[in-house]
Order: structure tokens, then sequence, then C-alpha cells
């Protein structure tokens, strides 16, 4: 005789009630969606929550705000049948899936917030802050591109192109400029390409820097009133990096103010991040995150600080470090170390990231104009 029915639960058979466990290919997918909805998410994130705030509703806000939204949606379901699918213990391998996705995200996070960047929309006002006449004039790059600056030529002093944050334009750099101008020094506060009234896209590493600080020494040799033999720059975080970047390339330049520079390649954060599994796990974030950037963007990953700094043999650094970052500190030390005997570090108590000037004006005063002065000394006019 057959079995009577139910025979097949009584002898331990599939139950009705029983969910069938995914088959292998089925859990590969849902993890794969996963790792995709976060990735995606932090793409948009990156685009369209900075776009929003600085542009409004533009296309790119809105797109960056779908890509977040469909992210997150994919994320949210595929998380769910994966809980669904893995019964009990087997949901451990959840946790490292998490981890690896959220270090994943915040390399995508922070290499398309660095290249995809909105513009920054200049405040004209703060050229009355300057206690000089200021006129508009556009550098060009080598490769095209039409910067836009403020220009004051010196009248008893040296030159200093004033080079911005990221995020930020010419403006930014008004009250250093005020300084430097009431000692006799001409000025040139620069828009970065893709900030301000500058063309060409952003890119808020600083990876063209070098290429933007040539074209506003190659304006100071055409405008002739610059004595190119005096030339200095100044920059505050990522203009910092762009300053002692340039003068490993740009012999014109022989004085560098850097303040708040810290990192625009995996090497600079190398030499000074800690040790141990904290430093280790940045670093694999560094150069996960450094990667993507160089496939995100046209520019060329540029030449390490330490290096660059090594490589300016005739140029004088003067780093400037907040009092209440611990990295900027590290980031100088480590800079300085690569040549002593032409570095020095003026940590300011008190001071966050690039607030030196605001924390100690008077201080900051003697000491970079000192500095400026020194290493920007006239020099003896050739004869015969």
């Amino acid at each position: 005789m057959g079995a009577p029915q139910g025979s097949v639960a009584a002898t331990g058979g599939p139950s009705a009630s029983a969910p069938a466990t995914p088959a292998g290919g089925a859990l590969l997918g849902w993890t794969a969606l996963f790792v995709v909805g976060i990735l995606l998410a932090a793409a948009g994130a990156g685009i369209g929550l900075r776009h929003l705030q600085l542009e409004g509703t533009t296309a790119t806000a809105v797109l960056g705000l779908g890509l977040l939204l469909a992210g997150l949606a994919v994320v949210g379901w595929s998380a769910s049948r994966l809980w669904r699918g893995l019964a009990g213990r087997r949901r451990w391998w959840l946790v490292p899936l998490s981890v690896v996705a959220v270090v994943a995200s915040w390399s995508v996070l922070i290499a398309v917030m660095a290249t995809v960047v909105p513009a920054t929309p200049l405040d004209r006002n703060a050229a009355a802050t300057v206690p000089v006449a200021l006129r508009e004039v556009h550098p060009v790059t080598d490769d095209g591109v039409a910067l836009s600056a403020w220009w004051a030529p010196p009248t008893t002093g040296p030159t200093v192109v004033l080079l911005h944050g990221a995020g930020e334009n010419r403006a930014a750099t008004a009250s250093a400029a005020a300084v430097l101008a009431l000692h006799g020094y001409g000025v040139l506060l620069l828009d970065a390409r893709g900030h301000g009234d500058s063309a060409g896209a952003g890119m808020d590493l600083g990876w063209y820097g070098d290429s933007d600080v040539a074209a506003a020494i190659g304006f100071l040799r055409a405008d002739g009133t610059a004595d190119l033999r005096r030339v200095g720059l100044l920059g505050l975080s990522m203009g910092g990096e762009e300053a002692i970047g340039a003068a490993a390339s740009i012999p014109e330049v022989r004085a560098v103010v850097a303040e708040g520079a810290s990192a625009r390649t995996a090497e600079d954060k190398d030499a000074w991040l800690p040790g141990g599994v904290a430093g280790s796990v940045q670093r694999v974030v560094d150069g996960l995150t450094y990667g993507l950037v160089d496939v995100m963007t046209p520019a060329g990953p540029p030449v390490p600080l330490r290096d660059a700094v090594r490589s300016a043999t005739g140029t004088r650094f003067l780093l400037i470090a907040a009092g209440t970052s611990p990295d900027e500190q590290a980031a100088a030390e480590a800079v300085r170390a690569a040549a002593p005997d032409r570095v020095s570090v003026w940590v300011v108590p008190g001071a966050s990231h690039t607030g030196a000037l605001r924390t100690e004006p008077a201080a900051w005063e003697d000491r970079v104009v000192a500095f400026f002065d020194a290493a920007l000394a006239a020099q003896p006019t050739p004869t015969g």
C-alpha cells in the first residue's frame, strides 16, 4: 500500500511551512546587489548633496539625489532578501560584508566629491577688504583653461600668488592678501580651475595645481610689473598642497607658505599615518580612494609633497599647522623631515584648520612677512 498522507513530514521530509533555502546563485546575486546599492548611494550622496547645497536644484543635483535614493532602495531590498535567505548562524557573514561595503562606499564618496565639484560662487565684496586696487585678470593654462584672478602689482616688495582651499575661491585668501599688500607686496589671488570664475572642471585634491600655478607665473611674466626673481606662493589647505607641489616644477617659485597642507596622494598620508590596525585600515582606504580618483579625473597624480620639497632645492618653505589638528602637525613634520634645512614649521596653538590668521593675527603678520622678506630678498641686478 502507498504511504498515508502526511507521512513525508513525519519522516523528516520538507514541510509545507518551512521556507526553502535559497540557492547559492541567488545569495550571490543579492550580495552583489547590496554592494552595488551601497556604492550607488555613496556616489549619489557625493554628487547630489553638495551640488544641492551650493547650486540648488540643478540637473546634476537631481541626478545625484536620484542615484542616492535608488541606491538606498537597492540596499534595503537586497539586505532584506539576504536576512531572510540566511538562516541562523549563517547571518554572521553579513557583518564583514557590511564592513567592506562601508569602506568601499567611503572611498567612492570621497573620490566623487573630489572630482565632481560644484561651482563656488565668488563674493566680489571680498576685493574691497584688500587695501589696494585689484583688477580682474585671466591667466590661461597650458591646456587652454581660462582662469580668473585679482591682481595688484607690488609697490615696494616681492609678489605672492595666493591659492585657496577646496570648495572655496579667491575670496578666501583676501585677508592674507590684505596683510601682504600693506607691506608693499604684489598679490595675485587666483581661482583654481572650476572654482569661482575660473573655467574648467574643478578638482578638490589639487591635482591641477602645477598647471594653474604655471599659468599664474606666465601672467606675471607677461604683465612685466613683478620681479620674477622675487615670487612666492601662499596656499591654504588644498592651495598649500598645490603650492608645495608647484615649487618642484616652477623654478620662479622661491618661497612657499602652506597652511593646513596634509595630503593629496596616498603616499603623502602614508608618511605620517600611525602603525597598527587603524593605520593599516586607513592605508587600504586611501589606496582605494586615490586609485578611484585617478580613474575619475584626467589629471594625473601629482608628485608627493615630500618629493616635491626635496626637488625644489632653491625654495624655502614655511608650513603652518593648526594647534587643534594632530594630523596637520604630523603631516608638516613629515614634510620637514624631507628637507629640514629649508622647511620650518609653525604650530599655532588654538587655531583650527587654516585659522592661524584669525587666531593670531599679529603673530601671523610678523612671521609670514618676515619669512617672505628673507626668502625673497632683493637680488642684485646683473651687470655687463
